[in-house]
């Protein structure tokens, strides 16, 4: 949540939080999530902190290679499990359907982070459940 205050987006925030256990450095980190913030570069689709669930997720149990069989089939039921649990909280894992905004691509410049901001968006609290959902999967997965 302080990530998305410092003003890191959503994904952002997201892989920043875990960066002491992934394998790469912060700056790469944030790089890899930069695109996916705002639903997908303000495209308002996956939430860019689902999808910061989902790249750590990937870095901490992902596979590499060509896989067909039952490792990708294990690593996407950890995907979908993770995207239920946050469903659960927030009824959707789509960006504008939690923002209930109609529009689906958005301009591309982003809001500024005030005060006005940050009470008509529940961002910060979406990004702390699913840091807290991605935490617990982790600790129940160590």
């Amino acid at each position: 949540m302080e990530n998305f205050k410092k003003g890191y987006n959503c994904s952002q925030s997201i892989v920043l939080t875990f960066a002491d256990i992934l394998p790469l450095d912060r700056d790469t980190l944030s790089r890899m999530a930069s695109s996916f913030g705002g639903g997908m570069g303000r495209l308002r689709e996956v939430c860019g902190a689902v999808s910061g669930m989902f790249m750590v997720a990937g870095l901490l149990y992902g596979y590499e290679g060509p896989e067909t069989g039952q490792v990708k089939a294990e690593h996407y039921a950890r995907i979908q499990d993770l995207a239920h649990k946050f469903e659960e909280k927030h009824r959707s894992i789509v960006c504008r359907e939690m923002l209930e905004l109609s529009v689906k691509h958005d301009a591309p410049t982003p809001e500024a982070r005030t005060e006005e901001y940050y009470k008509k968006r529940p961002c910060v609290e979406i990004i702390g459940d699913a840091a807290q959902i991605l935490d617990e999967y982790i600790k129940a997965n160590s």
